[in-house]
């Protein structure tokens, strides 16, 4: 069985979709998910299946969506690229909780940069399949808006070594 996180878009932030992680929990252990646990309020969830990285997708999206009557976008990274991600952070000086990476479905498009919108002082990169952003200021001054990014969801580094760690892939 592999180790794989799943990050769910817009979870108990700023008071929208709200889901207590005792039900996310649960909710996988439902799909057959073994050695569940979550972290932090805001939709990590670390567990090992047989699935694939598409089918925990499908399942999860489609559990949450029954739950919420709402569709809720799910993220999955195996343990080993949570860990790729940790690694891979071109801003290894910066703050880690001023520094985030969105997670994609799939790499950026190549022009992800040119249709950025309100950067002030924030350093972006681009990764696999995710975008680093480094908030100099700190994530809620900016008015960074990154087209890319739409259908991502963001953590910061804290949380990504974190859930690399968790997954044992680090």
């Amino acid at each position: 069985m592999g180790a794989f996180i799943g990050l769910l878009r817009a979870v108990n932030v700023g008071g929208t979709g709200k889901l207590p992680m005792s039900e996310l929990k649960a909710m996988c252990e439902e799909l057959g998910f073994a050695a569940v646990r979550t972290y932090i309020a805001s939709g990590n969830v670390v567990f090992e299946t047989r699935k694939s990285e598409a089918a925990i997708k499908a399942a999860l999206e489609k559990r949450l969506e029954t739950y919420a009557g709402k569709p809720v976008g799910v993220l999955v990274r195996s343990g080993a690229e949570m860990a790729r991600v940790a690694a891979d952070n071109p801003f290894p000086k910066a703050k880690p909780n001023y520094t985030v990476a969105i997670f994609l479905d799939h790499a950026p498009p190549a022009d992800a940069l040119a249709s950025v919108r309100g950067r002030q002082d924030e350093e972006i990169r681009l990764g696999l399949r995710e975008i680093y952003v480094h908030y100099p200021q700190g994530m809620g001054r900016s008015k960074l808006a990154i087209a890319a990014a739409e259908t991502g969801t963001a953590r910061n580094m804290n949380t990504v070594a974190t859930l690399a760690r968790m997954a044992g892939g680090s």
